[in-house]
């Protein structure tokens, strides 16, 4: 992968995303689809997404955010395109912030 050509999806899913199993739905999925980045949980109830990959992966990632696991409600996400750093090696929860 050249990672000056690939993408890096930014998102903030917002609605009742935390407490629900929704960083292990990304991960699962992320992973799944053979991205790198990390996905996690803000005080302000969001979950924000740094996904990097081939952008067809990314997109259907991007898709999953909006349907989220079965016990979450999702009510908006909100999506910023980049170009990838290339300075992940795999899929990981980060800290709260």
């Amino acid at each position: 992968m050249n990672e000056t050509n690939s993408p890096r999806l930014h998102a903030i899913v917002e609605g009742h995303v935390q407490g629900v199993g929704f960083r292990a739905f990304v991960i699962r999925r992320a992973s799944s689809l053979g991205l790198t980045g990390w996905v996690r949980n803000r005080w302000d109830g969001t979950v924000e997404v740094v996904a990097e990959g081939e952008r067809p992966d990314l997109d259907q990632l991007a898709s999953a955010l909006q349907r989220g696991p079965a016990s979450s409600r999702v009510t908006k996400v909100q999506t910023d395109w980049k170009e990838a750093s290339g300075e992940f090696t795999r899929f990981s929860v980060k800290a709260t912030v």
